[in-house]
């Protein structure tokens, strides 16, 4: 840093966040929509946990796993969503300098964890179709832990990492995010000093964490689908297809969504653009993980019309 930066330097308390100022008109629409979305999301998530808890039948590997992905989805969403709703009504929309970095060590860990936790997933099912025989020896409860630990595990190491490197970064002016939250890159380019450290654990933290769970559950499913032609009767390979499709579902879009998130060239496209990919990524791909559960999965659909059942009519409670 020269002598000039140095001077130029400005400690920031706060930063503000340009994400959807472009249209000021729209503030209160924009709070009634992501107000709706949060809450379905809030909703879906907590009925399948709710779903996984009370049922027996739903007490396998599998529904351990989802209600831990419904969990991170709750997690995910109320880091960011709230601070958005609440900026609608600001003209200013800011946040401090302590929240920025408590909203990037949440969002890091969430997106993490979910990484390697359908990486894990797409393990279940491999087991499941390809090995179904050693499918309770190798998907034990001990393992079942063993794997969600892990997933955590890995989300709040890399999380912590990445943290603490972002808390060393001297920040200039001016303090604007170009988007509605704040996460890693958008605070290296408000960076006056180094980032050379940061932006190689950026990298190595995209190919262990992302990268590389991505590739596993790819193979996975390709030893899925080889697996599933191999079955002689139609209705065999749609029964073994179904077990697996709502996983494959949301692995796609999870990973789609990432992808244009986070691999979209930094120029070329507009502030509105850059807001629309984030919030699919970010907002709607949260809501939409407990509704394709639901539609393409009998089991959930079962128990959620029990539990919604033994609600709406009293002495009905049949789970």
């Amino acid at each position: 840093m020269t002598p000039f930066e140095m001077n130029n330097q400005t400690d920031v308390t706060e930063f503000i966040f340009l994400g959807f100022s472009n249209h000021p008109k729209l503030q209160g629409l924009f709070f009634l929509v992501f107000l709706i979305i949060y809450l379905t999301t809030l909703l879906g998530n907590m009925l399948i946990i709710t779903a996984t808890k009370i049922s027996l039948a739903l007490h396998t590997p599998m529904y351990y796993f989802l209600s831990n992905l419904s969990f991170l989805d709750v997690c995910y969403t109320s880091t960011t969503i709230p601070v958005m709703l609440v900026n609608f009504f600001h003209r200013k929309k800011t946040i401090s300098y302590e929240g920025c970095l408590s909203q990037i060590f949440f969002l890091v860990t969430c997106t993490g964890t979910e990484c390697v936790l359908l990486a894990a997933m797409a393990y279940d099912r491999y087991v499941a179709i390809c090995h179904p025989l050693q499918y309770p020896v190798l998907m034990s409860v001990k393992v079942c832990v063993f794997l969600v630990t892990g997933s955590w595990l890995c989300g709040l190491v890399n999380s912590v990492i990445h943290t603490v490197l972002a808390a060393t970064l001297s920040l200039c002016g001016p303090n604007q995010i170009s988007h509605f939250l704040c996460d890693i890159p958008l605070l290296l380019e408000l960076s006056c000093s180094d980032t050379s450290l940061n932006e190689s654990v950026l990298h190595l933290a995209s190919a262990t964490i992302g990268l590389s769970p991505c590739l596993f559950t790819g193979v996975s499913y390709i030893l899925i689908i080889s697996a599933i032609l191999r079955i002689p009767s139609a209705q065999g390979r749609n029964k073994a297809f179904s077990t697996c499709a709502s996983h494959l579902t949301v692995v796609v879009i999870f990973y789609g969504m990432a992808n244009f998130n986070y691999d979209k060239p930094r120029e070329g496209y507009s502030l509105d653009i850059d807001i629309l990919v984030s919030v699919l990524f970010c907002v709607v791909t949260p809501m939409l993980n407990p509704i394709i559960y639901s539609l393409r999965n009998k089991e959930v659909k079962g128990v959620l019309r029990k539990l919604a059942g033994g609600y709406v009519i009293p002495g009905n409670i049949s789970v």
